[in-house]
């Protein structure tokens, strides 16, 4: 992630990010409009008033929830008292690249907005936690086991769930960058033995797992059935940035939406209900074991 120089200890400067992507950039610009307001001792209805809406407009935009516009970005700056051309435009430039299209955009019809903003910022993760009861993780999926999911549901037409496989496979991409984040995942025993698929599906996609552990940024571990059902009672998944303005988020999602929990007490809970499932987890040693165990047993 690319950065403008950061301020100076002696405040006489501010730093506005270029890096990210469209969602990061978005709540990265959110926040630093929230912090210049308040250095300015500005109120949210006053200084919604001076771009022709509302605090609760100001509320959205400073938690980077929906687009910006040049002209609001442009008042607010001179609002707060941001008078040197270059940092005007600097934060201009962010509100362009905040708003240009993610590669995701041509699935947009498949994708809610909850579920479109996870993607961007799952691109510009650093780490990435992720603990499932039900499924392999999605950035583990062979293209088959997807398939068999998207289409066994029946909801869609055939051609709508292969665009729902492509979408999939291609935010696998991530994990094959040359900045890829560290991924973690642990999953319950019984997705392993849950037959996606049918029986060479399955095959398939315990060698893949296979080979995922073998690269040095993936790790891998299953928690036993005896171990299971007792730390955590959902599927969840931890993102943590490299960026100071973006704080961890955990992320639950449901049939009909998705919760983003991003308060330090919340975040800490789930903090220390991943630490307990990777002590109550095989090791990934023994994780490698089980696949292979379980691939000459199908």
């Amino acid at each position: 992630m690319v950065s403008a120089e950061p301020p100076d200890s002696s405040g006489g400067g501010r730093g506005v990010d270029q890096g990210g992507d469209p969602t990061v950039r978005r709540i990265v610009l959110g926040a630093q409009l929230r912090r210049l307001r308040e250095a300015a001792e500005i109120s949210r209805p006053d200084a919604g008033y001076a771009i022709r809406g509302s605090a609760s407009k100001i509320s959205r935009l400073e938690l980077g929830r929906v687009g910006f516009k040049e002209r609001d970005v442009a008042d607010l700056l001179t609002m707060y008292g941001v008078a040197d051309p270059a940092e005007r435009e600097a934060f201009l430039d962010l509100v362009k690249r905040s708003n240009e299209p993610g590669w995701w955009q041509r699935y947009t019809d498949l994708m809610p907005d909850w579920f479109q903003d996870y993607v961007g910022l799952e691109e510009s993760a650093e780490r990435v936690y992720t603990h499932e009861l039900q499924f392999i993780p999605g950035l583990m999926q062979t293209e088959d086991y997807a398939r068999a999911i998207a289409s066994g549901y029946g909801l869609e037409s055939a051609s709508d769930a292969e665009r729902r496989v492509a979408l999939r496979m291609r935010r696998q991409k991530l994990l094959a960058r040359p900045d890829a984040p560290r991924f973690w995942a642990l999953i319950d025993e019984s997705v392993l033995h849950r037959p996606v698929g049918g029986r060479n599906v399955m095959l398939a996609q315990l060698d893949h797992l296979c080979e995922l552990t073998r690269l040095p940024h993936i790790t891998l571990q299953v928690v036993p059935y005896r171990r299971s059902g007792y730390t955590a009672e959902v599927s969840f998944t931890m993102l943590r940035f490299a960026e100071p303005d973006l704080p961890d988020i955990v992320y639950i999602e449901h049939l009909s939406g998705a919760l983003y929990l991003d308060k330090r007490a919340e975040v800490e809970l789930y903090s220390r209900i991943a630490d307990r499932l990777m002590v109550d987890a095989e090791t990934p040693d023994q994780t490698r074991e089980l696949l292979t165990k379980l691939r000459t047993e199908l």
